[in-house]
């Protein structure tokens, strides 16, 4: 037995107790007469002491020699500490050491094992390991854990079975590219990994399982954006002989469910607004509604005046930001520049100051008076004190551009807290999406959502207004869930097929297996998954997913711990029937 204990559990009440404690050394301290040593595991420090008054000489050198990470087993009695340290639980005693086994000694680690450590995100995910013995991102793993266990509680709770369903699939167009697996045993033809579990979930449903459920690993090749990871977990859900309500609810319960269990938190609403109105109000689909700043659309009050850079435009668009007045002109201009960076892309801003005094100081005085000035305040709800912030161009880029600029003002403002949390049920999605480059429609979830009952007709006249029987569910400004009512009928899902342009040919080809099971029955049925990293990062007042993943991949899609992905040898590429083509 290597330890009787843990390095969190000793009391007071366990002086004059013998014990057996083993982990990290996490530093010590030496007086040449006594030498102090942390010990650290997973469940706490506790302080150990080398007195040569009772400490064999050899002893007193072998602990001299201990240095930080060095992994050692100690006995000892448990005595009272002179020196108490409130900070941690076994702050109260410390281990008189009476025998010491270092089980392996260890390097000079390259950046500090502390809660505020020197080593930058690169060096610390080269040696993630280490970085895990760190309290923040153990914490963040333990708090995972804590999440997952209660998901399952929950779902279990309500009558789901957990099934786990293949990783290595078929290819088939979902959205994003497939990572592929060559097959050795069938030359030539390849495995992907999935994107997603939901062709096999809705077989499920055919298969009468009625409530699925599966944490699951995901995959997607795509370009990576800030706080994305080529593989993600989703837990995946799936239920037959529903509507969307039925979904809505259940979803619902399990967040609510979460946030008491895990935060303490008791949340009643969860408002539903529609797609139409989120781009309308905050200019994205996933808006955080902790705060206001909604969009006041200002075009009826601000065009056929003299001032061309708004006649020209297609909707022109400001917020009220709260106590905004107070900003210097130059934080405005610095607000300014900030909109006009290219990942913002904005041409400028029009500002204008609502004073205490109920009159109005624009920067475009030349063009409107304080009647229209009066206007732009009522729009967008503007009170003295505050600054209204106007972008204008074309619709679906100066929605955009003024939603960005609504999340970093609200952050500098400290109103996105991370100990309030604000559910949001986003509903009536658009069906199809249009890509402007190809001019071809896509679907904007997949192609298995089912249009809003009685809008299958207007494929054929008007794609573009047929609303999609889908929903998110938005979390302080980000999407953690998101499903919809599938297409249980083949001649349905046929016509969906054809409308994302996928000939008769194609469509048996990727999808026949589906289609061919719903000719035996298949009931209705709809799901929702979450997306867990997310989800967990949120709970834990973060949002940033890196930190609750054990081995995440960097910006590039990168492993720099084990130094992946790699290329594999000649032998194995023959073995695989592959030859590389690589064009630089």
């Amino acid at each position: 037995m290597y330890r009787s204990h843990s390095c969190g559990d000793l009391r007071d009440s366990h002086i004059n107790t013998e014990v057996t404690l083993a982990g990290w050394v996490q530093k010590s301290r030496d007086k040449g007469f006594m030498i102090w040593v942390d010990l650290r595991d997973r469940y706490g420090i506790t302080q150990l002491i080398f007195d040569e008054e009772r400490t064999p000489a050899t002893m007193m050198e072998k602990a001299k020699s201990l240095g930080r990470e060095f992994v050692i087993q100690v006995t000892g009695i448990v005595i009272e500490r002179e020196s108490k340290n409130n900070n941690i639980a076994t702050g109260a005693i410390e281990v008189l050491v009476s025998q010491l086994e270092i089980l392996n000694a260890a390097k000079l680690p390259p950046f500090t094992i502390e809660d505020k450590t020197d080593g930058g995100e690169d060096i610390r995910m080269k040696y993630r390991y280490l970085d895990i013995r760190r309290n923040p991102v153990k914490d963040s793993l333990i708090f995972r854990h804590k999440v997952t266990m209660e998901v399952r509680k929950y779902l279990s709770n309500q009558a789901f079975i957990e099934v786990e369903t293949p990783y290595l699939i078929k290819s088939t167009p979902e959205g994003a590219r497939d990572f592929v697996v060559p097959s050795r045993m069938n030359e030539g033809q390849f495995y992907a990994l999935p994107q997603s579990p939901q062709t096999f979930k809705q077989l499920l449903m055919v298969g009468g399982m009625d409530k699925y459920f599966q944490i699951v690993k995901c995959f997607r090749d795509e370009d990576l954006r800030a706080d994305r990871q080529p593989e993600f977990t989703q837990i995946d859900c799936e239920m037959a002989f529903v509507e969307q309500e039925d979904i809505l609810n259940i979803f619902e319960g399990l967040t609510r469910h979460l946030l008491k269990e895990i935060n303490g938190v008791e949340v009643d609403k969860f408002p539903r607004m529609l797609f139409d109105d989120a781009m309308r109000l905050y200019g994205n689909d996933k808006p955080d509604i902790r705060f206001g700043m909604e969009f006041g659309e200002l075009n009826e009050v601000t065009q056929h005046k003299d001032f061309g850079v708004f006649n020209n435009s297609e909707l022109v668009v400001g917020i009220a930001v709260p106590g905004g007045n107070t900003y210097t002109r130059k934080q405005i201009d610095n607000i300014i520049k900030w909109v006009k960076r290219p990942q913002v892309g904005a041409l400028g801003m029009v500002y204008c100051r609502v004073n205490e005094d109920g009159t109005f100081k624009s920067s475009v005085d030349k063009f409107y008076n304080q009647e229209d000035l009066a206007k732009w305040a009522e729009v967008t709800g503007a009170k003295p004190g505050d600054l209204i912030c106007i972008l204008s161009g074309e619709t679906n880029k100066v929605r955009t551009q003024l939603s960005a600029l609504r999340m970093h003002l609200a952050e500098e403002l400290g109103l996105r807290k991370p100990n309030e949390f604000a559910p949001l049920w986003v509903i009536d999605f658009p069906l199809l999406e249009l890509d402007e480059e190809t001019g071809h429609y896509h679907a904007m979830h997949h192609p298995f959502t089912s249009p809003k009952p009685g809008q299958l007709e207007l494929l054929d006249t008007d794609p573009g207004a047929v609303k999609a029987n889908a929903y998110d569910l938005v979390l302080n400004g980000n999407e953690i869930g998101g499903g919809s009512i599938r297409i249980h009928d083949k001649q349905m899902q046929a016509t969906m097929l054809r409308h994302l342009g996928f000939s008769e040919e194609d469509a048996k080809a990727q999808f026949g297996f589906l289609m061919d099971a719903f000719e035996y029955g298949a009931p209705p049925h709809g799901g929702l998954a979450f997306g867990l990293d997310r989800l967990v990062a949120i709970l834990g007042g973060q949002e940033t997913i890196r930190d609750f993943i054990a081995f995440p991949k960097n910006n590039s899609g990168r492993d720099v711990m084990i130094d992946a992905p790699a290329f594999i040898d000649n032998e194995q590429l023959k073995e695989l029937s592959l030859k590389l083509n690589i064009q630089k």
